[in-house]
């Protein structure tokens, strides 16, 4: 026996209960699993021509996904990266559809087997020390914010670390590593 599940509540479910209950994954996160289930409604109500409020579950299969991401590819113009960040957003909501519908489980398990593409990732280059030199001179150190773009430079050069890990530190940051603290 097959049972018919609406897909609108198990979606809902998913947004509140899985990503921001559960996981309290974070707005970005939230945001982009958003975007990709407005993109896929979207093509599947012009495929399955249902209001995504009428469908059902049974009706997201394999094949209709797949067609989905090949049209993201090829007539949206999307890169392979993007076209897998919309897929794992997908394999998310049907890892969960597997808790909540385990009726559908051999659909479920066809959609979880969809690949990701494969891509090239370019190189990462580093710069030479005339290059380092170059962006370290760049700063006008005479005033306060150049000092301060000199000292933000340097320590990313010194450290290698990453945008987001400079833009995460501060001056406790910074010296909680170093001194000692008292017992």
């Amino acid at each position: 026996m097959t049972t018919t599940a609406s897909l609108a509540p198990l979606l809902e479910r998913f947004f509140t209960q899985r990503l921001m209950q559960q996981r309290q994954a974070s707005p970005h996160t939230i945001s982009s699993y958003r975007d990709t289930f407005r993109q896929f409604l979207k093509f599947a109500q012009e495929r399955l021509h249902r209001q995504p409020s009428r469908m059902n579950f049974e009706e997201i299969d394999a094949p209709l996904i797949v067609a989905f991401l090949d049209y993201l590819e090829k007539r949206q113009g999307v890169s392979v990266r993007s076209r897998n960040l919309r897929l794992t957003a997908i394999h998310s909501f049907f890892r969960y559809a597997a808790l909540e519908t385990p009726a559908h489980s051999a659909q479920i398990q066809r959609v979880l087997a969809i690949p990701s593409k494969r891509f090239t990732r370019t190189l990462v280059q580093f710069l030479t020390r005339q290059e380092v030199d170059a962006l370290l001179a760049a700063p006008d150190q005479r005033t306060w914010s150049g000092r301060r773009d000199h000292a933000f430079l340097l320590v990313a050069v010194q450290t290698g670390l990453r945008l987001s890990e400079m833009t995460g530190l501060n001056a406790m940051t910074l010296f909680s590593e170093s001194v000692p603290t008292c017992a």
